[in-house]
């Protein structure tokens, strides 16, 4: 059939033509939207799920509907080589932006403007010359004693109540979207969880959306034990046949192509309902696919060239940031997850005394190999003493790799 009419698009972050599956996380937050707009008390929300669930993809799709509803919005994606601090001034600034219109006192938003640079100011190292220190592109001065204490914690809760503030002045919210939450330091994360449930006592309209890997809630418990009671957690996880079947079917049918149901019985059990997998597999196969109906036999033949496409982009590229040693370690975890169901990669830790074991080592000699897998988000730990893959099927792949 014809490429260029191709609908799918397996892309990191790129919504797909059909955004199937996630009809209850977009009510909840709709509700949540609705709740903050009437000054009720809200929580803010976390998006947890392994890499390919569309985390990215749904945390788009909801700042798309608080921009709908006229809120200040800012996203950032954390790294965990990076303070917050300016990530947060330049994604609060859009916010202002987007509210300054329909202020009606400039003046406030000059003010707001003017603590926002006082505080991506302080991310300057101490002592450092004049052409070396960043300055954000706030045309407002810099103000003194509000958010400008250096203390993160501090300066967080200032800012966010001082930018609440702003919000309320035209009778809307801000949203803050923070993509990799898992990569937010540990004292950044406190500050995070600091300022929101700050917020959260004076029910002030701000509200912080997190996503990132399964772990995440683990680390915000350890940053702040109130988190638990601080945030409402939702898992992202793979589509159900149903919801699998309409992201193929929807976007394909528009454009006049059918599946046979024994195609779309291959197509599943090729994606396992990973979103993104499923828009691999629905790409290639419509690539390959002479006409419509498309057929199981046309899902067959295109499925190594996903698969390849897969091999590469998505699996090979996170292989090829492991050393030796950590190879070594997930092909370990590969064959213990392989012995214990098909499915197991994906989902099901690994006890850590196991890996160990199998390779003939102390499990106090492995850690050094096993926290850098984990910061390079390749692995996570949701428990003490156990280890899973953050990437669906990468122990599938890892026993296809030469040793």
């Amino acid at each position: 059939m014809d490429p260029v009419r191709n609908p799918y698009a397996p892309g990191a972050g790129q919504r797909p033509p059909e955004l199937a599956g996630r009809g209850r996380e977009l009510a909840v937050f709709e509700v949540i939207l609705e709740r903050v707009a009437r000054g009720r008390p809200e929580r803010s929300l976390v998006l947890t799920g392994l890499r390919g669930v569309g985390k990215t993809v749904l945390l788009n799709a909801l700042r798309s509907q608080a921009i709908g509803r006229l809120w200040g919005t800012g996203k950032i994606e954390a790294r965990p080589d990076q303070s917050v601090r300016r990530p947060v001034a330049a994604a609060l600034h859009m916010a202002a932006r987007e509210l300054a219109p329909r202020h009606r006192a400039p003046d406030r938003v000059d003010e707001f403007l003017g603590v926002l640079k006082a505080f991506a100011l302080r991310s300057n190292p101490t002592g450092a010359k004049l052409r070396e220190r960043w300055q954000p592109g706030i045309d407002a001065p810099a103000a003194t004693g509000r958010a400008d204490s250096g203390d993160i914690e501090i300066d967080l809760v200032e800012l966010f109540t001082d930018a609440a503030g702003l919000a309320t002045d035209v009778g809307t919210g801000i949203a803050l979207f923070v993509d990799e939450m898992q990569d937010v330091s540990p004292a950044d994360i406190s500050a995070l969880c600091a300022a929101c449930h700050e917020l959260s006592q004076l029910g002030a309209p701000l509200i912080v959306v997190g996503a990132g890997l399964p772990h995440l809630p683990a680390a915000l418990s350890a940053a702040k034990s109130y988190s638990e009671r601080l945030f409402r957690y939702q898992r992202i996880d793979r589509l159900d046949r149903i919801a699998a079947d309409q992201a193929l079917c929807a976007p394909a049918g528009r454009e006049g192509v059918a599946y046979e149901a024994n195609a779309l019985d291959v197509l599943y059990e090729k994606s396992g309902g990973y979103p993104y997998f499923v828009q691999a597999y629905g790409k290639a196969t419509w690539d390959h696919a002479p006409r419509s109906p498309v057929t199981a036999a046309d899902v067959l033949v295109a499925a190594p060239d996903a698969e390849a496409e897969l091999a590469v982009g998505f699996f090979g590229s996170r292989f090829e940031r492991a050393t030796p040693a950590e190879r070594e370690y997930m092909r370990t975890m590969a064959a213990l997850a392989a012995d214990t169901a098909p499915d197991a990669e994906a989902d099901t830790p690994v006890a850590t005394a196991d890996v160990a074991r199998a390779l003939g080592r102390r499990p106090a000699s492995l850690s050094p190999a096993r926290d850098a897998l984990i910061r390079k988000g390749l692995i996570y730990s949701g428990e003490r003493g156990t280890v899973a893959f953050t990437v669906p099927h990468f122990g599938r792949y890892l026993r296809t790799q030469p040793a």
